[in-house]
């Protein structure tokens, strides 16, 4: 990522506080796009990407600006939906300005970035009246568009020094992590609309699987950008900031492959191509599971995970689809489990089976939720927001099945719960 100019590092004693008062809040709008509700849904569905307050850090950090925000753009609106702020701009989520008054509104008019590296000797943005209001020097704003076309608004950046916004490798991090913000609120949007699909009929069951299938497809390109952005971050080892920042930024994108990949295998079951597998003989399956589960211990250090493994030899399995299994139940311990009681994850062959099973302490599950839980989509009513797709066990269930074995579950409160799965491993 490019380092700010020295024309920008000679303004760090810039005084902060001449910055121009903001405009005086909208009026409430009449009319649907512009509702208090639907901007109040856009605001919340913003504000459930776990990713986007670390992405709007890394443009901080990487440009040197003082405020980046995801904004909603309408032709009648203008609103924050998130927003990273050290310069104390004013504004927080929800807050709103006048669309006529910024440049948001001739990006999404063009539908293409505006970037300004210096205003005040700019040749076209000089005497502009956005520059002017606001008080500022550097200004990107890149459209967010929805595949089908759709606007949604725009990331956008200020600052009231110079910056030099116009590299390619800036405006190119701000399209990718403009593009990964579209991407993922079409996810959101996908799962809602998926949720209800569930009870229509079958055709259209089908239509919407076909639709997963591609969406988690194209996510791949926006999310491997952001990765490799959190890789160059993390490299930074002279700064701290930077790399902790950075290795946030790996574990979302992490999480969010995660979640392409369960999408990936739902729609390839229901589709009908079923789980894939590529069995062959495992030399170290012991050793991968400590691996999935060192992991898990790492991202979560105050927890008590114990291991009890006894795999001898080599076992005919689908190695990494059996990681992937202990990986979901090892998240659902943590997730739902007391985290102050351990976790115990056990593993043995005997007479050529598999006894893969995960035990945490807490609330044992309700009775009537049993028979449910290893359906796709479904989630506790006590869920948190924000934990996932409620696809976990069923992708466990499905790949336990394709290896020709069973997955069982066991709760109360005095023997806590306990995922078992007996998989076949000759």
């Amino acid at each position: 990522m490019p380092d700010l100019p020295d024309a920008a590092a000679a303004c760090v004693a810039y005084h902060f506080s001449t910055l121009t008062t903001l405009p005086a809040p909208l009026a409430p709008v009449v009319g649907d796009v512009d509702s208090d509700e639907a901007i109040a849904r856009d605001v919340a569905a913003i504000g459930r990407i776990s990713a986007v307050p670390s992405l709007l850090k890394v443009i901080c950090q990487n440009t040197g600006m003082g405020f980046a925000a995801v904004a909603r753009v309408t032709d009648g609106t203008w609103t924050a939906c998130a927003v990273e702020d050290t310069i104390q701009f004013g504004l927080k989520p929800g807050g709103r300005l006048q669309v006529q008054t910024t440049l948001c509104s001739e990006s999404r008019a063009a539908r293409q970035p505006v970037v300004i590296d210096h205003a005040s000797t700019d040749p076209v943005y000089f005497n502009h009246h956005t520059p002017r209001l606001y008080n500022i020097e550097s200004y990107i704003s890149v459209p967010i568009i929805h595949s089908n076309g759709d606007y949604f608004g725009n990331l956008c950046a200020i600052d009231p020094r110079p910056a030099r916004v116009s590299d390619a490798r800036v405006v190119s991090m701000f399209t990718a992590f403009a593009d990964l913000i579209a991407r993922q609120l079409e996810t959101e949007d996908l799962q809602v609309r998926t949720e209800t699909a569930l009870q229509s009929e079958r055709a259209t069951a089908e239509l919407r699987e076909q639709f997963i299938a591609v969406l988690g497809h194209d996510l791949r390109n926006p999310l491997s950008s952001v990765g490799a952005a959190a890789e160059l971050l993390i490299r930074r080892t002279g700064e701290p900031d930077l790399v902790k920042l950075g290795t946030r930024l790996k574990t979302s994108t992490r999480r969010m492959s995660a979640l392409i990949d369960d999408v990936l295998d739902l729609a390839r079951v229901r589709l009908g191509s079923g789980m894939g597998l590529a069995i062959r003989e495992a030399d170290f399956l012991a050793s991968g599971l400590k691996d999935v589960i060192d992991e898990v211990r790492a991202a979560n250090p105050r927890l008590d995970i114990r291991d009890q493994l006894s795999i001898n030899g080599m076992v005919r399995c689908d190695q990494g689809r059996i990681q992937q299994v202990l990986s979901n139940l090892l998240g659902n311990a943590v997730a739902h489990g007391a985290p102050d009681q351990p976790i115990v994850v056990r593993a043995v062959v005997r007479d050529d089976t598999l006894v893969l099973s995960v035990t945490n302490g807490g609330a044992p599950i309700p009775p009537d939720d049993i028979p449910r839980i290893f359906q796709p989509y479904w989630r506790p009513e006590n869920s948190k927001p924000g934990g996932g797709l409620g696809l976990g066990l069923y992708i466990c269930s499905e790949i336990v099945a394709a290896h020709g074995g069973t997955l069982q579950v066991t709760s109360c409160a005095d023997d806590g719960t306990c995922f078992v799965a007996t998989l076949p491993v000759t």
